[in-house]
């Protein structure tokens, strides 16, 4: 799984001009899911993202999770991250799992994020969506759960 997380004062997500997620303060997630990718990869990354010290302290030091400080968390599937642009002009998408196999593990991935008792919303998986956010900082992260 790949995953762009970006530090946000606020984010939603629209389908047909319709907003079907939204969030205040917390992070914005991209969502990559390839071919290999199961629950072990789902649970790690999961369980990273809800540790990992991303929000600043009373000292503009980065010490809180999004635990700490209570945040929210947008979840928006993108199979673009998985894109192989090595090879001519047009992207493959050969590595993305189909959505037999990515709707799953999306919706593992999203479980496991809400046994954080956090507030947990996402996009319509497949459909085009608009993303709007304000990032915060920016602190913009990208995470790859095969180099763990």
């Amino acid at each position: 799984m790949k995953i762009v997380l970006q530090r946000v004062t606020s984010a939603n997500v629209s389908v047909n001009n319709k907003i079907v997620g939204a969030i205040s303060q917390g992070l914005l997630l991209l969502i990559g899911i390839e071919n290999t990718d199961d629950e072990k990869d789902a649970n790690w990354l999961a369980k990273k993202i809800i540790d990992l010290r991303v929000f600043s302290d009373e000292n503009g030091k980065m010490n809180f999770s999004i635990k700490d400080i209570g945040g929210e968390i947008l979840c928006i599937s993108q199979f673009t991250l998985l894109a192989d642009y090595k090879k001519g002009n047009r992207p493959s998408y050969i590595k993305a799992a189909k959505p037999e196999i990515a709707i799953p593990i999306l919706e593992y991935f999203k479980n496991e994020l809400s046994k954080s008792n956090l507030k947990i919303e996402s996009g319509i998986f497949g459909a085009d969506m608009k993303v709007s956010l304000l990032n915060d900082g920016p602190v913009t992260i990208v995470m790859d759960s095969k180099t763990q």
